[in-house]
């Protein structure tokens, strides 16, 4: 069970694509995918790595420590931009990883990633639910489930990518409740992604309330937010189709807390949101317009945080 954590912090994964591009595989349960021709496949690949190397500089800018992997060109993996769906690191040193909905995604886990961050961190458990695929459940980590890891709650709506029994799953292994609850888009069409539609920060939580149509939902939601001491930053339809859910918030070198997001989903808040936000954290946004239309995720999409304990320099397993 994962001990006592802190909602932040300041050491960030994220895979530098290789072969970005539209994912046909994900399309149908992915509304925020979109498809023109205006640009070839190449032009898409390196318009998102432009993107990517941008977003990375801003991040370390403020402070963040980054740890960048290269995404490798075979086989060719359009979605590696988007880690934090097959794995997650625990401050207990447990690293999970997760059964993807995609066929082609499930090609982005990648063991000798978890060893690399095994040198600079202490890994004590590795569990692995991809084992399930072959029985058609899906988890994709904090896509599926957004966690507030203070109170150890997860949040979680339901989509063929987010399967109850594996929440169950998570919550029985980690220490953790869960909060399960249908979400929709304006179309009617189930949210493929939680963390598309709500961010938990310290003390706040930003979250489009209009997707829940159910009542009662909505306000067993709205009281457990009151109840972990989270003001409620609501956000409109039009606002979560520009990835104004998609936000996480991080730590910085020194200790300042940042909300990171991408410049589609900031510009779209209205002054009186951005202004109750920076109460909490300073903002911090980079464009990533390509990587957001073609690939349907967004700035938390692509920083899978790593809360594992640090080795001190020179240390090995051997002196755990």
């Amino acid at each position: 069970m994962e001990r006592g954590t802190h909602q932040t912090t300041r050491h960030i994964l994220m895979v530098r694509p290789a072969r970005f591009g539209y994912n046909p595989e994900t399309a149908a349960s992915n509304a925020f995918q979109v498809y023109d021709d205006s640009m070839t496949p190449e032009e898409i690949a390196a318009t998102a790595r432009e993107e990517f190397d941008q977003f990375v500089a801003v991040l370390r800018e403020a402070g963040v420590q980054v740890w960048v992997v290269e995404d490798t060109p075979e086989p060719p993996k359009p979605d590696a931009v988007f880690p934090n769906n097959w794995v997650t690191f625990h401050n207990d040193g447990t690293v999970i990883t997760y059964p993807m909905f995609a066929p082609q995604r499930r090609l982005e886990r990648r063991e000798d990633i978890i060893k690399y961050l095994g040198s600079h961190f202490h890994i004590e458990r590795r569990i692995k639910l991809e084992r399930y695929e072959a029985k058609g459940r899906f988890l994709e980590g904090t896509g599926s489930m957004v966690l507030d890891r203070q109170h150890r709650i997860v949040y979680a709506c339901s989509s063929p990518r987010t399967d109850e029994f594996l929440l169950d799953e998570f919550c029985r292994l980690m220490g953790y409740e869960k909060e399960y609850f249908s979400a929709t888009d304006a179309r009617g069409q189930e949210i493929y992604h939680t963390n598309v539609m709500m961010a938990v920060g310290e003390r706040f939580v930003v979250i489009c309330l209009e997707a829940i149509a159910d009542d009662y939902a909505a306000n067993r939601l709205i009281d457990r937010f009151y109840a972990t001491n989270k003001e409620i930053v609501e956000i409109s339809y039009r606002q979560m189709m520009s990835f104004a859910g998609n936000m996480l918030q991080v730590q910085n070198d020194r200790g300042e807390r940042l909300l990171v997001m991408s410049d589609q989903a900031y510009h779209s808040l209205t002054d009186a949101q951005i202004r109750r936000l920076e109460k909490h954290c300073r903002l911090v946004h980079s464009p990533i317009d390509t990587i957001e239309t073609y690939g349907g995720g967004s700035a938390r999409c692509m920083m899978a945080e790593i809360f594992l304990p640090e080795k001190e320099e020179g240390q090995d397993d051997s002196g755990k």
